[in-house]
Formats: structure tokens, C-alpha cells, sequence
């Protein structure tokens, strides 16, 4: 099980992630401080599991939650200090609620709830895309796709390791692939867990943040209204 840290103070993360090491079967993905630095690590990443502090600057871990309450992955588990959160926590699908400072054996138990939870739960086939590279056939997952473009003849695909041309039109990636990729333009999808938010800019150009790049392609006015639907529901 893959667990991403989110909590605003160095030395609940540090406690945190001791605590995961003495835990079976259990791997720290990542660790990051607030909401925002947390979706942009569950793009990348693909945590099974948050443990997630609730009182954050900015992004909060209830507003948090309830953006991945739609999704099957990652669970939910709050660890906070604070006792009147909970009613609030379980209303947004969190699967356990610890209380600072967290015990190991309590740490376990909710860990097996975690577990039960996931196996319990089918998970959401993951795609491929395929095509060829200096003449060889590859395939590249849709979780390390960061966005595809549509270029003349062939899509291109922008993934973490560089791009990869392939033949099949966005049209039918979206018809293939209808919960797991977004479209943001004509020109352009991108997998739902890679879309962070929208900047608008002075000119009335609504641009995508997405996880793991610094490249924001544009929303047409079209397909806006879906995008912040998406947005909205997780």
C-alpha cells in the first residue's frame, strides 16, 4: 500500500512517516505539506492512501477529501488533533479518523480498514496508449500521461519520460477512455487525475494546471462548463 503524507507541520510528517515504517506492507509515496502540493503528488504519485491533517493554510483536508470523494483511489484517513471533525470527515468518505498524536497500534487497525476497503473495491482498469518509438513498438500508461495533443495526422503524448506520436484520434481515446480522460479543447485532453485547476488570464483565456508540468494548455470556452463541473465533483 502507497501512502502520501499531507499534514502542515514537519514534525507530524516526520512521526508519520516512522510510524508507517513499522507497519507491514505499507510504502511512503510522498509527503507534502498542504492541499495543493497534495494533488499535484497524487497525479504523480498514484497513492492507494491519504493520511491527511485537516487543519491546512489554503486547501484545507475536508475541501480536500470531498474533491476525491468521486474517485476510487486514494482512501482517505484524517489524523488530526482536533475531536469535532469527525462527523464532518466521515461525511466525506474518509475511512478512519485518527487523533494526534497517533498510537502505532491505532495506526494498524485503520490501515486494515484501508485494505479491506480496497480490495473491496474494483479497481479502475489502467489504460495504455501505444505506438512506436525509434521504430519499436511501446506503450506508455495513461497515469504517466501528462496530456495529448492533437498535431496534424497524429496525436502526440506528452508523458514523464518525453512524447510518443501515435495514430488514434483524441475522438477515440475520449469514446475509449470516458472517466479517465478530460477534454479541454479540440486539440487537447488530459487524464482526469492531471487537472489541478484553472488561471484565468487579463485577456478572457482560461488556462489548466496540471499536475507534474509547468505546461498549461488552454480551456476552450466550449468545454469549460464540463472542465469546472469536473473540477467540482473531483
Amino acid at each position: 500500500m502507497r501512502v502520501l503524507i499531507v499534514d502542515d507541520e514537519p514534525l507530524a510528517r516526520t512521526r508519520l512517516a516512522a510510524l508507517l515504517g513499522e507497519c507491514e506492507e505499507v510504502s511512503v509515496a510522498g509527503s507534502v505539506a498542504d492541499g495543493e502540493a497534495a494533488l499535484a503528488a497524487i497525479g504523480e504519485l498514484q497513492p492507494d492512501l491519504l493520511l491527511l491533517d485537516i487543519n491546512m493554510p489554503g486547501l484545507d483536508g475536508t475541501a480536500l477529501a470531498t474533491r476525491l470523494a468521486a474517485q476510487a483511489r486514494p482512501l482517505v484517513v484524517f489524523c488530526t488533533a482536533y475531536e469535532n471533525h469527525a462527523l464532518a470527515a466521515f461525511e466525506v468518505g474518509a475511512v478512519d479518523y485518527l487523533l494526534k498524536p497517533v498510537r502505532l497500534e491505532r495506526l494498524r487497525e485503520a490501515l486494515q480498514r484501508v485494505r479491506q476497503r480496497l480490495h473491496a473495491a474494483p479497481a479502475e482498469p489502467v489504460g495504455y496508449l501505444h505506438g512506436r518509438l525509434r521504430g519499436e513498438q511501446v506503450r506508455i500508461a495513461l497515469t504517466e500521461v501528462v496530456c495529448l495533443l492533437a498535431e496534424e495526422k497524429y496525436v502526440v503524448v506528452r508523458h514523464a519520460g518525453g512524447e510518443l506520436l501515435i495514430e488514434e484520434s483524441l475522438r477515440q481515446l475520449e469514446e475509449a477512455y470516458p472517466t479517465q480522460l478530460v477534454r479541454l479543447h479540440r486539440n487537447c485532453l488530459v487524464p482526469a487525475p492531471r487537472l489541478l485547476g484553472l488561471k484565468n488570464l487579463p485577456d478572457g483565456r482560461v488556462l489548466a494546471r496540471l499536475a507534474g508540468t509547468d505546461f498549461s494548455p488552454e480551456v476552450s470556452r466550449r468545454n469549460l462548463p464540463a472542465v469546472r463541473k469536473r473540477l467540482r465533483s473531483g
